[in-house]
């Protein structure tokens, strides 16, 4: 068995809490290579101390960190590495496990390995859904990423229902309507796909009128995570003309980033 499975006759674990919470303040600060230097620090301790879990939760942190900033071979490295501790730790059938499933699957969705991602998803799907421990967040997030999916794939009808459901779980979770704002945008890129421009011009402008009216509800906390689907988002409005709304988004992104 790889050395990083041996067992340690003490564990020490990482502060999992404190590390999330140091990665949230270089991510509100778009400091890419601190939050990655943050990570490796906190696997190198994890690995030294024996801590597997400790190890997991850093390697699904590194997917997610490689593809926001594109690094295919680094996130397919953490990816593979973390689909083994679920192993070493045999948490197969866990959230945890289904947690890492979604992070993967989102990922390799993002690098267009779509029917690998979506195996992934179909794994984790009966996780969540039988599981009461399953928070509204993850269910949509699930639905949402599956959905992108098989949209990519040509599956629009499965995509549809899915997004549907994804719409119904953000409408639980709190500040739910960032997400919700999302899957408005990847639906109206499946009307495009599917329908054609002029003939779902109609249902893809109504679909980018409610992801706006999501993205401005004042209740939703203008933090680092805020001024992150702003980013994400002001792409899809431009890329439908809606320039003044995109425009207004990279605007608050870079006040929000610059006030952290």
């Amino acid at each position: 068995m790889h050395d990083m499975f041996e067992s340690h006759p003490r564990i020490r674990p990482i502060p999992q809490q404190r590390v999330i919470e140091k990665m949230d303040e270089y991510m509100a600060r778009r400091d890419y290579a601190g939050a990655e230097r943050h990570l490796k620090y906190w696997l190198e301790e994890a690995r030294a101390g024996g801590d597997l879990r400790g190890m997991l939760m850093v390697r699904n942190e590194l997917v997610g960190h490689y593809r926001k900033t594109a690094n295919r071979d680094a996130a397919m490295e953490s990816m593979e590495e973390a689909l083994r501790l679920i192993d070493a730790l045999d948490f197969g059938g866990t959230i945890s496990a289904a947690t890492t499933y979604v992070n993967a699957g989102t990922m390799l969705n993002a690098f267009g390995e779509d029917e690998r991602a979506l195996s992934l998803f179909e794994q984790a799907r009966p996780i969540y859904e039988r599981s009461a421990a399953a928070r509204p967040g993850l269910l949509g997030g699930l639905y949402n990423n599956m959905a992108l999916t098989c949209a990519s794939l040509g599956r629009y009808k499965e995509a549809d229902r899915l997004y549907d459901l994804a719409m119904e779980a953000m409408a639980k979770a709190p500040n739910g309507a960032l997400e919700q704002a999302i899957t408005c945008l990847n639906r109206a890129n499946l009307v495009e796909a599917r329908d054609g421009m002029e003939a779902g011009e109609g249902a893809i402008y109504d679909l980018l009128d409610e992801a706006a009216g999501l993205l401005h509800k004042p209740e939703l906390p203008r933090d680092g995570y805020y001024a992150f689907v702003c980013e994400k988002c002001g792409p899809t409005f431009d890329y439908y003309g809606y320039f003044a709304e995109a425009a207004a988004l990279k605007e608050e992104a870079e006040r929000i980033y610059a006030g952290n």
